[in-house]
């Protein structure tokens, strides 16, 4: 059968466009659908060869069937009840084959957004947004002073954190595979649009030949885990990005950055090292009961080594390559000194005073990884008769030398390679690597300081004392030097874990400075004695040092705002806390900065994507007013997720989309699960995603976001709709009696923790209530249903509400869609909303939710609720029209379209396996081959739809 001609104007079940075989393509040779059908074609082969002609043409029959489905020749209902038949052992190889089909087209189509930036380079078109040339362009055309950078820069910061939060569904085995396919490809497009020669056919012959191996081995791994990883496994996993990309990408930007801002305004303009990682991996310790002091002491300890040993590297390639001689070249007498302390005495380098120069910094840090490790980080005795470096600031003034010198010479190249690469790296390094977040919830401080105080003597139940009472004893407590935590005592194990983890911390800052452990994130903040609980377990373990006046310390205490309420009371908080004089004498000593951390995830949850995303503006425009009256330096962290339920979307646009006065220079923001190894699993990529973080944060800080139009109408307009979208959200998700049983029986959330995707337990608490269910496995449940709920329930009702409300007078309706119209044109937050709405939209299949509605036990009330979601599904689609103007939810965006149109194939099947298999486990199935089967299709359909959780 042919699938050449468009049969259908849309996707049965969805909004999307159908796109013809024939849609126009760039010119780009080979295109993504030559991609697909030729990694198709190998994988087919493999199956066959592997598993059989009959398991092939199973595999086979059900893509052809599915792309019936897609055209409108076959119903969902008929083409499930193949599914019913299909025996559980013959289910699991076409289930495997669907989910590598999905992980190959991922491939393929990173390759072609590869080709087509290339393409778009080679052609001389101008630098898009979210890079750097494109931000250094729209300051020259705004007019932007050296005066106004040098303010930026001096508190310049951006900070991607890495966390352990669990949305990646690969294994490291899978990805390293998926990486040499991904080698091999770009080997063969190469050879593609090269001259044709003698040798190509025999080349490309050899590639399919690469590639038929590596996809046989991925054929031959297993999907998915089959143990639980532990903590440890996730901190060696979050610093093997280090080596894949970050180590030299970090430092090649902030490079890039600092000589770019002095070229075009001058040297006095601060070269500050604008990136500087983070991680949450091993420190975490909120809901997680497998962080502890070893975990802190384990991620610090392996961070640290990490960056030793590139330190070393690199300075071994130094010591190579500054083969110059003083019979040549000029030295500088602070050179000449390095070199004589450099204890290399080898004859034949008596006139190579760069390369003993370099011997003995190599020896120091050598000395200096052995001393804060306790173990040499690298073969031999390199370290042996040097002294270690007290400070990163004192290797940075032996690179100096080394710099000066060589350009003394006139040898700026050789200054301006490894030598350069070595100082941007310890510049933005240190001998930490990457600074470790504690984070812990405010109910737990509350426990342990219970224990603590009573234990001392202090107070009998702190619990239970009010508000102003605990601010008080804190504060008495913060300005004296005097311990409270007897080392001899016996604690509740909450208690004595969390201290060992504050001894960790401590001893980590001790060994590796100061940036190791440089914040402390509480959870769940609903009061200013939530700020300052933690305090204390700073001070008992000398992070923080006692004093009413002058109180010090290098710990960063940071509010998470999480749910819609803690949100909207944020600034009044922050307002409080700043009143008190000895928090702002702790502050002064901070450089006047305070961070403050926002929660997309629970917000979301609590009350829905329309009233979070609100909530979250509106929450940061309250900060930055009380951060300006109160003379405060504000710092935001973005708590995101991948996905668009978890404030996922593009960074860039969301960092432009913030209030003006929420950047300022500086911003923290998480990257989590399968987000971390789709932006920083290769160089290109890590240097592409890093680059739209320092863009978007320098053009949010120096121009102006897109004005509208009396901006306080607009805010409280946006106040209106959230209030409506938030209320019929709750009518839904928190007051309708029978949704409970719906959302956990059509959706695999119970299965969900046998996947294996990371250490902490799905829930805080075991209840059945949502607001203790984690947001990853919420959202991961509904995608897995393709509902997508979290990302757009609510909003369509809200807005249609909010226009029907002008029915009282005459044309009003159209004036208030205008209006709405005008401001998704001209403002950023609007327009970054609808569009993020529109992606999550995009994959959303009704008539699969609808089967997954079967499998909840009382049908009445799921034939009542699935009717409100694909109501409220299709009134959201057709106000996302109206306001936007747009024919479809994907009308500006054609890759997207055909992303969704290459994937079809394979998403349908794999939904419908699942349906099958949940519905044989839950009538009691409890088989091997079963339980594997659901794993693999939630695991296939993480990777086809390109995000988790």
């Amino acid at each position: 059968m042919s699938n050449s001609t468009q049969r259908g104007t849309t996707i049965p079940g969805t909004s999307i466009p159908v796109i013809p075989e024939n849609y126009p393509q760039p010119p780009i040779t080979p295109s993504v659908r030559d991609d697909i059908r030729y990694l198709g074609k190998i994988l087919g082969d493999v199956i066959r060869e592997q598993e059989g002609e009959h398991i092939f043409n199973l595999v086979e029959n059900a893509r052809t069937t599915a792309l019936d489905l897609r055209y409108g020749e076959l119903s969902v209902d008929e083409l499930a009840e193949q599914f019913r038949e299909l025996d559980t052992e013959k289910a699991i190889p076409m289930i495997r084959a669907f989910s590598h089909f999905a992980l190959l087209a991922n491939l393929a189509e990173d390759l072609h957004a590869e080709r087509l930036r290339e393409h778009d380079a080679d052609a001389g078109m101008p630098e898009p947004p979210s890079t750097l040339d494109h931000t250094w362009k729209r300051f020259a055309d705004a007019g932007i002073h050296s005066d106004q950078v040098s303010r930026v820069m001096e508190r310049a910061y951006v900070a991607p954190v890495l966390t352990a939060h669990p949305t990646e569904t690969r294994r490291r085995t899978v990805f390293d595979v998926q990486s040499e396919i991904t080698a091999q490809m770009r080997v063969r497009a190469s050879l593609l649009n090269a001259p044709h020669t003698a040798r190509t056919e025999q080349k490309l012959a050899a590639i399919d030949h690469i590639i038929r191996r590596h996809i046989t081995v991925l054929w031959q791994t297993a999907l998915i885990r089959s143990v639980r990883p532990r903590i440890e496994d996730e901190i060696k996993v979050g610093l093997r990005y280090y080596g894949i990309s970050l180590l030299h990408e970090i430092p090649a930007l902030n490079r890039t950055v600092a000589e770019t801002i002095r070229d075009i305004y001058g040297s006095e303009v601060p070269a500050t090292p604008v990136i500087r990682p983070g991680s949450w991996i091993g420190g975490d310790h909120d809901g997680n009961p497998y962080v502890t002091g070893q975990t802190v002491a384990m991620a610090t300890s392996q961070a640290a080594e990490t960056v030793f040993k590139h330190y070393l590297d690199l300075l071994q390639d130094l010591e190579h390559d500054l083969s110059l001689s003083t019979s040549f070249v000029q030295v500088t007498a602070e050179l000449e000194a390095l070199a004589l302390r450099g204890h290399n005495d080898v004859p034949s380098r008596a006139d190579e005073p760069y390369r003993r120069a370099m011997h003995g910094i190599r020896g120091r840090v050598a000395a200096t990884a052995y001393t804060a490790l306790g173990y040499p980080v690298v073969a031999g005795n390199v370290h042996e008769g040097h002294e270690p470096y007290a400070v990163a600031e004192e290797l940075l003034k032996d690179i100096d030398v080394v710099d000066k010198s060589l350009r003394l010479s006139l040898d700026d190249l050789l200054a301006d390679h490894t030598l350069s690469d070595l100082k941007f790296a310890v510049r933005s390094f240190g001998f930490h690597m990457s600074g470790l977040d504690l984070r812990q919830n405010s109910e737990s401080y509350e426990n342990v300081l219970t224990e603590i105080f009573a234990h001392a003597g202090v107070t009998e139940n702190y619990r239970g004392l009010d508000e102003d009472s605990k601010v008080t004893l804190l504060i008495e407590e913060l300005s004296r030097p005097r311990p409270l935590v007897d080392p001899n005592a016996s604690w509740s194990e909450e208690t004595a874990r969390e201290l060992d983890i504050y001894h960790a911390a401590a001893h980590a800052v001790r060994r590796f400075g100061r940036e190791a452990v440089p914040h402390n994130i509480v959870s769940m903040t609903t009061s200013v004695s939530d700020i300052l609980e933690p305090m204390i377990l700073l001070k008992e373990v000398g992070l923080f040092q006692a004093d009413k006046d002058h109180p010090t310390g290098s710990v960063d205490v940071i509010p998470l705002f999480e749910t819609i309420d803690d949100l909207q009371a944020g600034a009044t908080i922050m307002r409080k806390l700043w009143n008190v004089p000895f928090y702002r004498n702790y502050l002064a000593h901070l450089d006047n900065q305070q961070e403050i951390m926002l929660g997309y995830s629970d917000s979301n949850k609590d009350g829905g994507y329309f009233a979070a995303n609100w909530a979250l503006y509106d929450a940061e425009l309250a900060l930055v007013a009380a951060a300006r009256d109160a003379g405060v330096c504000l710092r935001l962290f973005h708590g995101r997720g991948g996905t668009v339920g978890r404030g996922g979307g593009p960074s860039y646009d969301a960092i432009l989309a913030q209030p003006a006065g929420a950047v300022e220079g500086s911003v923290r923001i998480t990257e989590q699960g399968e987000i971390i190894s789709a932006k920083y699993g290769d160089r290109p990529n890590a240097r592409r995603n890093l680059e739209a973080l320092v863009s978007a944060t320098l053009e949010a800080s120096l121009l102006p976001p897109d004005s509208i139009e009396k901006p306080e109408r607009a805010h409280e307009t946006m106040r209106e709709i959230s209030a409506m979208s938030r209320k019929v959200y709750e009518s839904l998700m928190h007051e309708d009696p029978g949704f409970i049983e719906y959302f956990t029986s059509s959706t695999p959330l119970e299965e969900i923790g046998s996947l294996n995707i990371g250490s902490r337990p799905s829930s805080r608490k075991q209840t059945t209530a949502i607001s203790d269910l984690r947001a990853i496995p919420w959202v991961l449940s509904w995608s897995q249903s393709r509902a997508m709920l979290p990302g757009w329930f609510g909003v369509g009702s809200a807005f249609h509400q909010w226009l029907r409300e002008g029915q009282s007078v005459e044309g009003d309706v159209q004036r208030r869609l205008e209006y709405l119209r005008a401001l998704h044109g001209r403002w950023p937050f609007l327009d970054s909303v609808l569009s993020n709405m529109a992606q999550v939209m995009s994959k959303v299949d009704m008539s699969l939710a609808q089967l997954y509605s079967t499998l909840v036990p009382n049908q009445e009330d799921a034939r009542r609720i699935f009717g409100i979601i694909r109501d409220e599904y299709q009134l959201t689609i057709d106000m996302f029209m109206k306001i936007t103007g747009r024919q479809s939810l994907l009308a500006d965006n054609p890759e997207l379209v055909t992303s969704v149109r290459n994937r079809f194939p394979y998403l349908v099947p794999l939904n419908l396996a699942q349906i099958e298999l949940l519905r044989r486990y839950r009538a009691g199935d409890d088989s091997q081959s079963v339980r594997i089967g659901i794993q693999l299709t939630m695991n296939g359909l993480a990777t086809a739809l390109r995000n988790s959780g």
